[in-house]
């Protein structure tokens, strides 16, 4: 129900922006109007968006945890993946987000962290969908865990096509950013929860 007031809450503060924000991943031009608006990313309609992304892929780490491992259902079980997570998705943003100040990268690399952030926001709502027919279908379980692994891989391909230029210009600093900021926090993360 929190899932549905959040959705119901930002349409309400801007229905045309949340429509971009789902379908971002087959829209490449509603990144490139967000990177071109220099919005802030610290007001109530950003603020709802991270939150719903938060709560929905902890829903399905949360999912994925109690079906493949059996861990034992509870919602102190459900506030320990999402702390984990909220802490791990914060500290990555603010910290993207300085590096690229500090190395006066922030105009090259805009569009790479926009798009980023915009996919990962698309790639909730259609794991919101997928978290719905699970629980409430005859659909099996291990349908979340494969639908989770081909959107995420929409997203990485879709990710890569899109920054091509600037990845393969800058493809050292590119590999340390994927050793440093993708690879081990996810190692660390999948330690924290499992």
């Amino acid at each position: 129900m929190l899932l549905f007031l959040c959705i119901f809450v930002v349409k309400g503060l801007s229905q045309t922006k949340l429509k971009g924000y789902v379908f971002s991943l087959f829209n490449k031009g509603f990144v490139e109007i967000e990177t071109e608006e220099n919005n802030g990313f610290f007001n109530s309609f950003y603020i709802l968006l991270f939150l719903f992304s938060i709560i929905t892929i902890s829903f399905t780490a949360y999912y994925f945890k109690t079906r493949m491992f059996l861990a034992e259902h509870g919602f102190a079980n459900f506030l320990n993946i999402f702390y984990t997570l909220f802490i791990y998705f914060s500290l990555k943003w603010i910290l993207e987000y300085l590096l690229s100040v500090l190395f006066l990268i922030k105009n090259q690399v805009r569009f790479f962290l926009i798009s980023k952030s915009c996919y990962l926001i698309s790639v909730s709502f259609f794991l919101f969908f997928g978290i719905i027919l699970s629980q409430y279908s005859n659909i099996s379980s291990t349908f979340l865990f494969y639908f989770a692994g081909f959107l995420f891989a929409i997203r990485f391909v879709l990710h890569l096509t899109y920054n091509k230029n600037l990845i393969f210009n800058q493809l050292f600093y590119f590999i340390l950013y994927i050793c440093a900021f993708e690879i081990a926090p996810l190692f660390l993360l999948f330690k924290l929860l499992f």
